[in-house]
């Protein structure tokens, strides 16, 4: 099971895993936290800007090979101009939900899945939004109360990311990285490292899927990513990362189910 904040998540972080994992036969859910209908988009935020991103989503996790979605109905939190948890945020808004109830609500899932296997986020939440950090919040808090035995924090090694962002600045000098620079985690803490390249396709397909999110604003990060060259867009896309904080850090594994040799 993957769990993601907003609709567009999954392909930015793990759609080649979940791809990988599909194609490999297992059953392959993704859970969303929000409908992500306070992203920029040209529509204007709300229940046309959400239904439009479920429906991206779904378009997504069909190019995926993902048997089930679900949305866990939260509001989403949006973010306030400078970073961080919005004033004007929604009276359901996911950062202000209990946590405790959020992780009952999402351990049900897990248990009627029988999932064996739990995806959320690193403590920072990746880049800092809030709903992100709330999903390590309650992602972890779930699969202790579902008894899931294996729970990979996905981010990306900051460290490939900022040297790619750099090239990619090259064709596109109005990129701003500076809010990648303590995004993520450093590769010396990453356990995981799961090559995905043979999985470029299906990932480019599903972030081409989330459309809105390539609109809305000068630059979106979605959009530029969509453009890089496909030999460029194996390269920096190939991989993705995760960390088992139930493994020595560091870890040099493969696979989603890959542990340490003992001794």
């Amino acid at each position: 099971m993957f769990f993601h904040a907003h609709p567009d998540d999954e392909a930015l972080l793990t759609a080649g895993t979940m791809a990988m994992l599909a194609a490999e036969g297992h059953r392959v859910v993704l859970v969303v936290a929000t409908s992500g209908e306070r992203g920029q988009a040209d529509l204007e935020p709300g229940e046309a800007l959400g239904a439009a991103r479920m429906a991206e989503l779904y378009a997504s996790a069909a190019t995926l090979g993902c048997a089930r979605v679900v949305n866990l109905g939260y509001g989403d939190s949006g973010l306030a101009p400078g970073g961080g948890i919005a004033d004007d945020r929604p009276d359901n808004a996911f950062i202000d939900a209990d946590a405790e109830e959020a992780a009952q609500r999402l351990a049900a899932v897990l248990t009627e899945e029988k999932a064996d296997l739990l995806t959320t986020y690193d403590p920072a939440g990746g880049y800092g939004h809030p709903d992100h950090v709330q999903v390590h919040r309650v992602g972890g808090r779930a699969a202790e109360i579902a008894k899931t035995p294996i729970v990979l924090e996905a981010t990306v090694n900051r460290d490939p990311l900022l040297r790619g962002l750099r090239l990619v600045r090259r064709f596109y000098p109005q990129l701003d990285i500076r809010a990648f620079e303590r995004a993520y985690s450093p590769g010396e803490v990453i356990t995981h490292r799961v090559g995905v390249r043979r999985f470029a396709r299906q990932k480019r397909a599903s972030m081409a899927a989330h459309a809105s999110q390539a609109t809305g604003a000068d630059t979106r990060t979605l959009g530029v990513m969509l453009k890089i060259p496909q030999p460029l867009y194996r390269l920096v896309f190939g991989t993705e990362w995760y960390v088992r904080r139930d493994v020595p850090l560091g870890s040099r594994l493969r696979h989603p189910f890959e542990t340490p040799p003992r001794g």
